[in-house]
């Protein structure tokens, strides 16, 4: 199962007096993850596999934290009342946050492992620190399914591009709070792996045929971890 839970800027109409004036803001990093949903959908096809994606702004509403969390509320959306957050939840959270639980939680009963794959990307430079990688498989090392997943992972696609740095647990650690840490909580790593797959945005942002190689080779070492973990190699 593929997640972007960032794959897009869009304000709801009934949203935009909180962003007049921020265009640049929503088109920024902060906005969304630019090229994080082309990559999903072009690794679904890959995989003719299932795609939950979401394109409202993360600024509006976060749907990569947990339920609470401090960052789950930009501080635009904090000038609502508490009754409009109730219902900015209510139609653009947890509709896609219980989409993707019910689905595992279908797989799961029907007795199926659930691999599942969480489409981002980040910025090169981040608060003057310039980023040392160009993907980067983030994991809770804890468990032992998403630690060899990804450990195949990352060998299938050096293996295509000797070019590429590619890192574990980075730019951000595999633990920290995230919609896969929160699906963690409710089933073991026998049946359920969360995997947040992590790009570098300056190859969406950059040369379009670099990028469209970076896809294609994404998705195909993705077809390859797929079958070698399901065998069980």
């Amino acid at each position: 199962m593929l997640t972007c839970e960032h794959g897009g800027n869009h304000v709801p109409a009934e949203f935009t007096r909180l962003f007049r004036g921020q265009q640049k803001l929503l088109n920024s990093h902060r906005g969304y993850d630019p090229g994080a949903l082309e990559l999903a959908r072009t690794c679904a096809r890959r995989l003719k596999v299932p795609l939950h994606f979401a394109t409202t702004t993360r600024l509006l509403v976060e749907l990569n934290r947990s339920p609470k969390h401090p960052a789950q509320i930009s501080a635009a959306t904090k000038l609502l009342t508490i009754a409009e957050r109730e219902l900015l939840l209510a139609k653009h959270y947890y509709p896609y946050r219980n989409r993707v639980e019910t689905e595992v939680e279908t797989a799961v009963g029907s007795g199926r492992r659930v691999i599942h794959v969480s489409f981002h990307t980040f910025t090169p430079q981040l608060d003057g620190v310039v980023r040392r990688a160009e993907v980067g498989l983030l994991y809770d090392p804890r468990r032992a399914g998403e630690a060899t997943f990804c450990a195949q992972f990352k060998q299938l696609l050096a293996s295509r591009r000797a070019d590429l740095t590619i890192r574990k647990n980075y730019p951000y650690l595999g633990k920290s709070d995230g919609f896969t840490t929160t699906l963690r909580k409710k089933w073991p790593d026998a049946v359920y792996l969360g995997i947040e797959l992590e790009v570098n945005q300056r190859w969406p942002l950059g040369d379009r045929r670099a990028w469209l190689r970076l896809q294609r080779d994404v998705a195909e070492a993705a077809v390859e971890s797929f079958a070698q973990f399901s065998a069980g190699r």
